[in-house]
């Protein structure tokens, strides 16, 4: 980490705060505003302070490593799209027949020698300071409280590394850890993830669990921890393939789980098999706030750190956050993963707007009718994508995938009632439109085709939503989109008072003008901020339920309830506190841009 600070100051990208903040809200917050910016800088907060307690700690806070495409890409050392090369490189390996094909196989094999982790048998620079027994007391570390709903501090960037009980596989994630207590945290491992599995393995063994949560150091480390890599596959390897050295570990105080020797601090413990806390609410990457469950209790054992460490946090919320720049990378890397499931896969992108599992788009070369629906099927039986909730193909002659106008323009010029494939799986545990949790629908749609006729009269917005308006009341304003293609766009803001799909029974009588119709709550929704629009909707329905294709096609993304025959409870928006966001204004700390705020939707 220190070496990586001075690297981004050399690069004129390190903005030193030396003001007092509060780790509650202020730190965040301004992390929060930086990352959203077209050129964000990395954040060192040197005097972290507790106003509530008047506590001033002595370890300073950095925020938003990844700041940008450019900082992302000087962490791997080179450009994702590298690597991606690489790694397909060791798919396609052959037997070499001259050689030149010798020396360039040879090349690749020496790389994998440093893939593999060395166990170090001497202490690591991250283990300099010990704290044991009655010492402990994690509130001397600035653990943040992000959002004004959050259930307490937690920790966003901890590398939380386990094993399985066997001891044969090891597995580093990145999982939140909500501290509770002087020596306690909740780990909020969800039911599809590595950790939880090993976890299941030691409940039903009746033993406790060991856990080592690492925080800082390289921030190559950190993005490990996200890496979708299949069971029993260790992450690190993945450092190791990059950087092209062995990852250097070192074995933890209380346990035998090893660890990178120069992470910043180093959290031990034990996790029990059957002590359960109610762990939230936290504002989380959907933008939302996440509801309490109960996850299990970690027993904090050692704490170990630098001379001089640093506390590494992100800040998650509504996009653009910092997993913007961490998705793009992964997104590049695993590419070739992907396409040896579905090796007519050209590329694919997840745009950050749709929180990246819940929207793709994909370019594909399609061989026979059918294809794209195959390909659909295979992404989401594969690893974390089958989390993805909403897939577009097109074909190898589309537009590039985050020409945004250009690849809605094509899409829209190739579909008819046959593009569309609804079924059902399994989606991300914080998922929150699924009518029932875990299990939710699915959304494919192939634009592969031809080019189809337009059928409807494009009106104008004021004489389109005077004739919907007469058809029903709840309707408040409207706006269309790409009102040029066949399948224009039409977002429809509604005050709720009965299901949707009563309005949209109604709206085919205007079938003559309207032929997708999106509804969204009235209520914190701007029709003329597409980027926010694409953000609500992806993460606001499930297909199952509130994908209709009928007469005219239509989308529910409004907020359910009982009237819906949706029971469970509907989360909230997160929103940084505007008591706060003043003050942070006021002092100089942030630039108070009111165009800016709305635009990400930042305070109410």
């Amino acid at each position: 980490m220190e070496k990586f600070l001075k690297f981004v100051k050399q690069f004129g990208r390190l903005r030193v705060i030396e003001e007092p903040l509060d780790v509650e809200l202020e730190i965040p917050h301004v992390a929060y505003i930086e990352i959203k910016k077209e050129k964000p800088d990395v954040l060192l907060f040197t005097n972290p302070v507790d106003k509530r307690t008047g506590y001033k700690y002595s370890i300073p806070v950095v925020m938003n490593c990844f700041a940008g495409f450019d900082i992302t890409e000087k962490i791997f050392e080179k450009h994702p799209d590298r690597i991606a090369e690489e790694i397909d490189s060791l798919f396609h390996l052959k037997p070499p027949q001259s050689l030149k094909d010798k020396l360039k196989t040879l090349s690749v094999l020496l790389k994998l020698k440093n893939i593999l982790p060395k166990r170090l048998k001497k202490e690591g620079t991250s283990q300099k300071i010990k704290i044991t027994g009655s010492d402990i007391d994690l509130f001397k570390i600035p653990v943040l409280k992000t959002w004004e709903k959050d259930g307490g501090r937690f920790i966003t960037a901890g590398q939380v590394y386990t094993k399985s009980i066997d001891g044969k596989f090891q597995n580093l994630g990145l999982y939140r850890l909500q501290v509770v207590s002087k020596d306690e945290m909740l780990m909020h491992w969800q039911i599809h993830k590595d950790a939880s599995h090993f976890f299941d393995q030691y409940h039903r063994a009746g033993k406790k669990m060991p856990v080592v949560v690492a925080v800082g150091g390289d921030p190559l480390y950190t993005w490990c921890g996200q890496a979708p890599l299949p069971y029993g596959m260790f992450e690190l390897l993945l450092y190791g393939f990059i950087k092209g050295e062995n990852p250097r570990l070192v074995k933890a105080l209380t346990n035998d789980i090893y660890i990178p020797e120069d992470v910043d601090i180093v959290i031990e413990g034990e996790v029990s098999p059957e002590e359960f806390r109610p762990e939230g609410p936290f504002g989380d990457h959907t933008g939302y706030y996440t509801p309490v469950e109960n996850f299990p209790v970690m027993k904090v054992k050692a704490i170990t750190m630098k001379e001089k460490p640093y506390y590494y946090a992100t800040v998650v919320g509504k996009p653009p956050v910092e997993d913007r720049y961490m998705g793009w990378a992964t997104e590049r890397i695993f590419l070739p993963l992907l396409r040896t499931t579905a090796p007519d896969l050209v590329d694919y992108h997840m745009p950050e707007s749709g929180c990246f599992h819940n929207l793709l788009i994909a370019k594909i070369k399609p061989r026979y009718p059918g294809h794209s629906k195959q390909i659909m099927h295979a992404l989401w039986g594969v690893g974390q994508m089958s989390f993805l909730k909403h897939a577009v193909f097109v074909d190898e002659n589309a537009p590039g995938l985050t020409d945004y106008y250009a690849v809605t323009k094509h899409i829209l010029e190739r579909l008819d009632e046959k593009s569309f494939l609804i079924t059902e799986g399994i989606v991300d545990q914080l998922d929150h439109s699924s009518y029932q949790p875990l299990v939710g629908g699915k959304l494919g749609i192939d634009a592969t085709g031809e080019k189809v006729k337009k059928s409807i009269t494009v009106i104008s917005d004021e004489e389109l939503l005077r004739k919907v308006k007469q058809i029903d009341k709840d309707v408040v304003s409207l706006k269309q989109y790409m009102t040029q293609t066949p399948n224009p766009i039409t977002v429809i803001a509604v005050n709720k008072s009965k299901p949707v799909k009563v309005i949209f029974d109604k709206l085919k009588k205007l079938k003559d003008h309207i032929k997708i119709a999106v509804f969204v709550d009235h209520q914190h929704n701007d029709l003329n901020n597409p980027y926010m629009l694409v953000w609500r909707v992806s993460n606001n329905i499930d297909a199952l339920k509130d994908v209709w294709i009928e007469d005219i096609w239509g989308i529910d993304a409004t907020k359910k309830w009982e009237i819906d025959g949706y029971h469970r409870d509907w989360p909230e928006d997160v929103f940084c506190s505007k008591e706060v966001i003043d003050t942070l204004a006021r002092e100089g700390i942030i630039d108070y841009d009111t165009d800016f705020f709305k635009r990400y939707q930042i305070i109410p």
